[in-house]
């Protein structure tokens, strides 16, 4: 089974995405975590999410976790099939209770009350790819599965 999630091609589509991924989630996971890039950090994030936005505490735990380590992981190439798969239940479950009453497009010049859903549809599409494909080249997916094969 461990096989199945970490084994990966040596391919550079699969690291474009791989990267892609995680390079542009993990300022958001930053701002949610550590108050990087003037986000709110890990107690004013818990506190916006439950307080605001009324989620269960799991739920805006898991956001965070799944943002910053997930991110982290995916530049890495670890366990990059399980973030990615978390990453997309994440997005599409965004889309469909904050983004999609706003349209596709996102509110590029702030006349709408909201966000559209055209980047989180990205994130679930490249997060898919991901899962698809696994981390590509240049992974630390295959030094564990050369380790676990020892």
């Amino acid at each position: 089974m461990i096989n199945k999630i970490l084994n990966t091609e040596s391919n550079w589509g699969a690291l474009t995405a791989r990267l892609t991924l995680g390079i542009v989630l993990f300022p958001h996971g930053a701002q949610k975590m550590l108050g990087w890039f003037g986000g709110y950090g890990f107690t004013g994030t818990i506190d916006a999410f439950t307080n605001q936005m009324q989620l269960p505490w799991i739920v805006a735990f898991a956001v965070i976790l799944i943002e910053f380590f997930g991110s982290i992981s995916l530049i890495l190439g670890l366990a990059s099939r399980l973030w990615s798969l978390a990453i997309s239940g994440l997005f599409t479950g965004i889309i469909f209770t904050n983004h999609l009453e706003h349209g596709f497009f996102m509110n590029w010049y702030g006349n709408k009350t909201g966000e559209g859903y055209e980047y989180a549809l990205l994130i679930v599409g490249i997060a898919v790819a991901v899962l698809i494909n696994g981390s590509g080249k240049y992974a630390l997916d295959t030094q564990l599965i050369k380790r676990l094969e020892r």
